[in-house]
């Protein structure tokens, strides 16, 4: 990533009436390819999930392409459809019989009263330039790297209530960082959601995990990957940490120039922001590794929604394929300026804005690369922590422990270390966990209880159950139990973590290394040369040296 400054069919069933403006369901837009049938699924999905009146739904004849040109964009998809809005009195405009020189009729534009686009899966993602259309080399585009006809669908559409806005370079957002946004700049903006990944149900999931985390309010650790290849970007990262630290999510910052490692502790990410990688890696990939509901990912990275339709290309897809609720990408390259900034969307969702809101704030430029993936609708933030606190006993016992290290974290903070441990200590009895046995040692060891902090790890060897997402915690003790003098602890609880036979080649590796050195630690010489010979045939052989 560089860094520089034809036909229409509409869905009428219920007529045509728009309804209270308070209403943003009732003002969502939902557009559907006619031609693909599970677009039209979705659309309907989506429309009956959230209360959308199914008359919103416009449906139009497209090409089935992911990619397509601008003399298909703009007569089958861009001009239909703004066109169809007007007639509507979504968008307050009035037709000219004028063209510019795409085609594109021009209108006096006075606003819109659109709440959200959401574009659905099988409606093309990316529109790019033809050999015939002109080369500007005037105001943004005097700069080459803004020289590109080639933009995302979906921030093309955000132009709807616009006239003439060029087909070159990008179009400045009047909502980005704009915190009272006026009636004029909301007027010039459609905020556009996509529903889209590999599959339909993954797209389906979308909603689902939306609504979900709406009720329950957002649960899971967060997770933050710095050391990208410009220093903006950190600093950006960096302040994201800082305000999921605010909220009390539990959480990691890797701070190494590679992205996190496959072995990392990667359990319930709720929150997780990174980058720079080209193709997913990491945890992400491990088997079994899926996302929690109401998960927020974004890896910034040029291409990482060139297509949103491979499970292991790119990020978008990859991580809509894992369950994550919303993320974000781009189709080409952006620079880094004009992607989504990570810290302007955790700003906006922290203070209650939803995803299609808290996207136009973060977003710098429209008429360019970057897309938002997940229900425009859906605000993380809806249930306040309080609210989720006191109804705790209602949430599924795989995610409780997640909600106790929010309330540890937040006392902590308030000056509470001891009552922070005590609700641990509590939880512990009835729902023992590796999460909140390391969030117990972790205060302890703050307060300089080295005794607790070693009875709040053993407890973890003492546990009968065990999943195989819990091995990269219960790894975390391990290492923790031999730097307290644990030894033997360490020994049996890396016994448990590489009795998993599921694990991947570079997780197994490097943690038959861990172990190895815990069993000599212990000076259990058996266990170390068993563990030292299964190392051998993992590792390619040494190089053959000449006499």
């Amino acid at each position: 990533m560089r860094r520089v400054l034809t036909g229409i069919f509409i869905l009428l069933l219920l007529g045509g009436r728009v309804l209270a403006a308070d209403d943003e369901a009732a003002r969502v837009i939902i557009l559907a390819n006619r031609d693909d049938a599970e677009s039209m699924k979705l659309a309907r999905y989506y429309a009956d999930r959230r209360g959308v009146p199914p008359a919103n739904i416009i449906a139009l004849k497209l090409s089935l392409a992911e990619s397509i040109g601008w003399h298909t964009f703009v007569p089958t998809l861009f001009q239909p459809l703004q066109e169809e809005l007007v007639r509507r009195g979504w968008i307050d405009g009035i037709g000219m019989e004028a063209w510019d020189a795409m085609e594109r009729r021009k209108y006096a534009m006075s606003g819109h009263k659109i709440s959200y686009l959401v574009v659905c899966r099988g409606v093309p993602l990316k529109v790019t330039g033809e050999m015939d259309m002109p080369i500007v080399t005037t105001g943004l585009a005097a700069t080459p790297a803004f020289r590109t006809h080639t933009a995302a669908v979906d921030s093309e559409l955000a132009l709807l209530a616009q006239s003439g806005t060029p087909t070159i370079a990008f179009v400045p957002n009047p909502l980005f960082k704009n915190d009272r946004p006026s009636a004029l700049d909301l007027g010039q903006i459609v905020k556009v959601s996509r529903l889209d990944g590999p599959t339909l149900e993954a797209a389906r999931r979308l909603v689902d995990h939306a609504i979900e985390a709406e009720q329950t309010g957002l649960i899971g650790r967060s997770y933050v990957d710095t050391g990208g290849i410009h220093h903006e970007g950190d600093v950006w990262l960096e302040d994201t940490a800082k305000q999921m630290a605010a909220l009390d999510f539990d959480g990691d910052v890797d701070r190494a120039p590679s992205t996190f490692p496959e072995w990392a502790r990667f359990d319930a990410p709720a929150l997780y922001f990174g980058w720079y990688t080209s193709d997913v890696n990491g945890p992400c990939v491990q088997p079994g590794f899926v996302f929690p509901p109401g998960a927020i990912a974004l890896h910034i990275h040029s291409y990482s929604a060139e297509t949103v339709q491979s499970p292991l290309r790119g990020w978008v897809g990859p991580l809509v394929a894992r369950g994550v609720t919303a993320t974000f990408g781009n189709v080409t390259e952006p620079y880094l300026e004009f992607t989504h900034q990570p810290q302007l969307i955790m700003k906006a969702l922290a203070r209650g804005d939803s995803l299609g809101d808290a996207a136009s704030y973060a977003v710098r430029v429209y008429s360019w690369q970057a897309i938002v993936i997940g229900d425009p609708l859906y605000r993380p933030f809806k249930v306040s922590f309080e609210e989720q606190w006191a109804h705790r006993d209602k949430i599924a016992p795989e995610r409780r422990p997640y909600v106790v290290l929010r309330r540890m974290r937040q006392l902590d903070r308030d000056g509470k270390r001891d009552q922070a441990i005590w609700i641990g200590l509590e939880e512990q009895k009835t729902s023992p966990s590796a999460a909140v046995a390391l969030g117990i040692a972790d205060l302890q060891k703050a307060a300089g209880d080295v005794e607790g902090e070693r009875m709040a790890l053993a407890s973890v060897v003492a546990r009968r159950s065990f999943l195989v997402t819990d091995a990269p915690t219960e790894a975390v003790v391990a290492g923790r139990l031999g730097e307290a003098g644990e030894l033997k602890l360490a020994l049996e609880l890396w016994r448990r973590v590489l009795g998993v036979r599921t694990l991947s080649k570079e997780m197994r590796i490097e943690w038959l290394r861990q172990g190895q050195g815990a069993a000599l630690a212990a000076q259990d010489a058996t266990q170390a040369g068993r563990w030292r010979d299964e190392l051998k045939t993992l590792l390619p052989p040494p190089p053959e040296t000449g006499k």
